[in-house]
């Protein structure tokens, strides 16, 4: 056969090749769409309220405050969703990302507790990827064949992942994680004591705050000159010194002092600054503390002076970067983010929050917030650029520091009655504040636009919202003038001393009340019998009659252990004796103080712990576009609930639905 002839021969075989192949996708679609793989970009930015009649962000977007979710709501899906109980982030996230409820996914809490471990320490934490009990989406999507991306993401660490990125899983216990510190005049300790546990990571970890005292200088070279006396400072953190030098550049011959030069050796300055400024990135070496070793770590931290006065009281704060080898998978991811935008800085604040003592704090808060809006906003093009995943799953936490913090809920929210304690025009200014925020969460998604293809699903939800916080309830403080609970207070530091042996009844974060006539020392153990009932019962009792000088109650609800899953959706077995559940406006707080003091008046005004999911402040959003998704399709003001979104998303994506899956397919396809 000629060669002319075998190729014609060839050719017209391939032509019959490409038409039965196209015939065949042509009826058969999910062949067509799976020939190219869909993605997904989830943006959970952590407490981002929404709901229709206060922040109303789909109104503020058809205003055109928020442009970019404007497009994402014509283009796709859009309304409220409802968070489960306890209406906080370690929950939520779980619920997320597993399309389960707490009775299944088993996170019932942050700090969770359990039988044959001692309720003075947390069995469980909640923020680790380990407490869940079945997996998250990354590891279902990374089995039927995802490369998937998680950015600061609650739960997401220890790494359950094998091909993809993590980068800080969020107060995971995983890695080098070096959190921002303060560092404030001791002086008289008023302020320490005052502070008591809540100057600690969650109440009981690291020192968030450090109280210290400055001396006279010794053997700082190349000096700043100084016109009154000049102090210095060593700021200890994380196994390394940042020596501060404070001094008075004004030839004035009054004592006031208004700089602080920061050095690593004493020699060399860093950074020079005064009240409200930020220096910039200095490299450091910290001290990672493991079990079995110290372990070296080369990492990065600016400084910023809160507060100076003119007799040189300080308050000062060290913001370490939040990336490092050591708290990313794979490690060298972090040399891939730092060179390409900057060292991390993933929240503002801290947990309890330091910045809401002194009015200078309120700025700090702000600089701060925007500083991480900043990377945040930069580090979704350099994951796509030097990772390029299937999937991202990226949570920012400032949103929720807001909205919780001292300055804005209480006097926004119409329902709060620390509402009129400000007038319009400051009223005006704060929600100039928070707008802000929500502006700059619309200009991430942009970016997230920016960055996607056509077929991209591009998704918005929160784990939940806030709402006023007007009232502390200190249950530790009532059950000690009971007498089921006993301790004392270390005059040095504030901090309580319990007598786990002579203590019947304790309340654990955050909606737990633990019970045992025989005492609770040693590894808890759930108890029964006479005893138990009839002091449960009283404590249950009490509870439901507190009420404040107001007349109001604070308990919604009061459940058994028993009835946990029943009406709360709870894991019975990693709940307190009772779970308690509190009114809007009202806080369980777990501190003690040496009056015994029943109610007391919180610095921060919003909340979300322990509150009905019900209140509309709690609810949060839910926007998906993307390929097949219904157009400019609003849902209604009634919301749907956060275990739909999971299945919704897996059914975008044409993805096998686990069966653990209680979460229900929302009908917004074409």
């Amino acid at each position: 056969m000629k060669k002319s002839s075998r190729l014609l021969i060839f050719f017209l075989s391939l032509i019959g090749i490409l038409f039965l192949s196209k015939n065949i996708l042509t009826k058969n679609p999910s062949l067509l769409s799976s020939s190219k793989p869909l993605k997904l970009y989830w943006f959970i930015p952590d407490g981002m309220r929404a709901d229709p009649e206060q922040f109303n962000i789909y109104q503020w977007a058809e205003e055109g405050k928020l442009p970019n979710i404007k497009k994402l709501m014509d283009r796709g899906s859009y309304g409220f969703s409802q968070p489960t109980f306890p209406s906080h982030t370690p929950t939520n996230f779980a619920s997320l990302l597993t399309g389960t409820l707490p009775e299944v996914h088993g996170v019932d809490d942050g700090p969770m507790h359990v039988e044959d471990r001692p309720l003075n320490k947390v069995a469980i934490g909640g923020f680790r990827s380990t407490a869940r009990k079945v997996p998250a989406i990354w590891e279902t999507l990374e089995d039927q064949g995802e490369e998937v991306a998680l950015i600061s993401l609650p739960g997401s660490t220890p790494p359950e992942i094998e091909k993809g990125v993590v980068l800080r899983g969020r107060w995971g216990s995983w890695g080098a994680d070096f959190h921002a510190l303060n560092f404030e005049t001791k002086a008289d300790s008023a302020q320490r004591v005052k502070q008591g546990r809540g100057s600690r990571l969650f109440f009981f970890g690291p020192q968030l705050t450090s109280y210290i005292d400055a001396s006279s200088v010794n053997g700082w070279e190349n000096a700043p000159e100084s016109f009154s006396e000049p102090m210095e400072t060593a700021m200890s953190g994380w196994g390394s010194n940042v020596y501060a030098y404070i001094y008075d550049s004004t030839d004035d011959g009054v004592v006031n002092y208004n700089h602080v030069a920061f050095s690593l050796d004493k020699k060399e300055i860093f950074s020079d600054l005064s009240q409200g400024e930020w220096g910039d990135w200095q490299e450091i070496t910290l001290k990672w503390k493991t079990e079995d070793d110290v372990i070296d770590v080369k990492s990065d931290v600016r400084a910023t002076v809160i507060k100076l006065d003119d007799d040189g009281f300080f308050r000062m704060r060290l913001f370490y970067n939040n990336l490092n080898e050591h708290i990313t998978y794979p490690g060298s991811a972090s040399d891939k983010i730092v060179s390409d935008i900057g060292p991390m800085m993933d929240f503002v604040d801290n947990f309890p929050p330091q910045l809401i003592y002194y009015p200078e704090d309120k700025q700090t808060f702000l600089d701060e917030a925007w500083l991480t809006f900043d990377w945040h906003t930069d580090v979704i093009g350099s994951i796509k650029k030097n990772f390029n995943p299937s999937v991202v799953i990226h949570d920012i936490y400032t949103p929720n520091q807001m909205l919780t913090s001292r300055w804005w809920m209480g006097y926004l929210d119409k329902n709060s009655s620390n509402y009129g304690k400000v007038s319009e025009v400051e009223r005006t200014q704060l929600w100039s504040e928070v707008n802000e925020m929500y502006q700059r969460l619309d200009k991430m998604i942009g970016e997230i636009m920016d960055n996607a293809d056509e077929d991209t699903y591009i998704v918005l939800s929160s784990d939940h919202g806030a709402v006023p916080l007007e009232r502390w309830v200190n249950l530790n403080n009532f059950f000690a003038q009971k007498g089921w609970l006993k301790f004392t207070i270390n005059q040095e530091t504030g901090e309580p001393v319990i007598d786990w042996e002579n203590s019947t009844v304790i309340y654990l974060k955050m909606a737990h009340v633990y019970i045992n006539p025989s005492g609770l020392a040693g590894n808890y153990q759930r108890s029964s019998g006479d005893d138990y009932e009839q002091l449960r019962e009283e404590v249950r009792q009490a509870l439901i009659a507190l009420e404040d000088s107001n007349g109001a109650k604070p308990v919604v609800e009061v459940v058994n252990w028993e009835d946990a899953q029943e009406f709360m959706n709870l894991d019975p077995t990693r709940v307190g004796d009772l779970v308690i559940a509190n009114k809007p406006g009202y806080g369980w707080n777990e501190e003690m103080t040496a009056d015994k003091a029943l109610f007391s008046q919180p610095l921060k005004t919003g909340y979300k712990q322990a509150i009905d999911p019900n209140v509309k402040g709690m609810w949060t959003p839910f926007i998906i576009a993307g390929p097949g998704i219904k157009e400019d399709n609003y849902l209604g003001e009634k919301p749907i609930t956060h275990i739909d979104q999971y299945p919704t998303i897996m059914h975008a994506l044409e993805k096998e639905i686990p069966d653990f899956v209680q979460g229900k397919q929302i009908q917004i396809f074409k």
